[in-house]
């Protein structure tokens, strides 16, 4: 006679309890279905082509034909003029789009929940996310307008007003980062704020009036309250853009590049680009954008860690 087994240790088995749950939830698991395929098949099955940084490409042979050249790429990078350069010019400018930007759309949120009067608050939302949904060709195509010596609504300004109105912004490179952060973070501000906003509705109000109670004022209420609540918000998507410390944005740089600025604005993301595409070394050019990934993986991870021990906060 078999022993029976206990429905109690058949729960506990943990790949039958998987696809009771699964089957539980099965419609969001539906739902969920198209954001995996689309990560399988424009992230992960693209990793194929990693090969290539460690392969002289042949058209002729394929990725996998193509003859193993080791690691020559990464040291003829680390070793060109321009290496130096080029991450330079990266961490100045992915450093202010993560740090110095990164106060900005949280006080935009918190100015956000303060605000008690529904239609404006509704409109200046819309109006705040609407540069978001323009594509970077759009928006350097209104600043190169605005900017424009002689005819750009700037300089008619100063012109207006007794200066020289033939200044060209774009051409002179005192002017670039300030035109480059400018416009990024006119674009990004009030998109970038929906998730502070999101974490600061999942605040308990009560936590609020016991505050008012003891006599504290509004400012002291985003000091004692708001802001400590949303820090692990704050923390992860901290952590998440440590990622892209190495890449400061290629549509941007790119189209507001100029010989004048050139010195400045010549970054990672530009020069795999032009190596790539317009050189064809594309097995040079994987190979630096190689390097991008793997610096921002191993960040990742050390800040993950770091944030952990330190706060107790962190994406695993």
């Amino acid at each position: 006679m078999e022993p029976s087994t206990s429905p109690l240790l058949k729960l506990r088995n943990p790949r039958s309890t998987l696809w009771k749950r699964i089957l539980l939830h099965r419609y969001l698991y539906l739902m969920l279905l198209p954001c995996i395929v689309f990560f399988i098949i424009f992230a992960y099955i693209p990793m194929g082509g990693l090969l290539l940084a460690f392969k002289e490409y042949k058209f002729n042979e394929g990725i996998l034909g193509s003859p193993w050249v080791g690691l020559q790429y990464f040291k003829t990078f680390f070793n060109s003029y321009q290496s130096t350069e080029l991450i330079k010019n990266t961490l100045i400018i992915s450093g202010m789009k993560l740090f110095l930007y990164l106060p900005f759309p949280i006080i935009l949120a918190l100015m956000f929940n303060e605000v008690r009067t529904k239609w404006f608050k509704n409109v200046s939302q819309s109006v705040l996310y609407l540069p978001h949904f323009l594509s970077w060709v759009v928006v350097v195509g209104l600043i190169q307008r605005i900017l424009a010596p002689d005819t750009g609504l700037l300089n008619q300004v100063i012109a207006d007003m007794g200066g020289d109105g033939s200044i060209f912004f774009m051409m002179e490179p005192k002017y670039f980062y300030g035109i480059m952060f400018g416009s990024h973070l006119w674009k990004s501000i009030g998109w970038d704020s929906i998730i502070y906003m999101a974490a600061i509705s999942g605040i308990n109000p009560d936590m609020y009036e016991a505050a008012k109670i003891d006599g504290a004022g509004k400012l002291r209420e985003i000091w004692s309250i708001t802001l400590p609540s949303i820090m692990p918000t704050i923390v992860i998507l901290f952590i998440l853009s440590l990622g892209n410390i190495l890449s400061a944005g290629f549509d941007q740089i790119y189209l507001l590049r100029t010989p004048g600025n050139m010195q400045l604005s010549d970054i990672l993301d530009t020069y795999i680009i032009r190596m790539g595409l317009q050189s064809g070394q594309y097995g040079y050019a994987t190979a630096v954008g190689m390097m991008q990934g793997l610096i921002g993986l191993v960040l990742v991870i050390v800040a993950n860690r770091i944030s952990r021990r330190v706060s107790e906060t962190s994406l695993w």
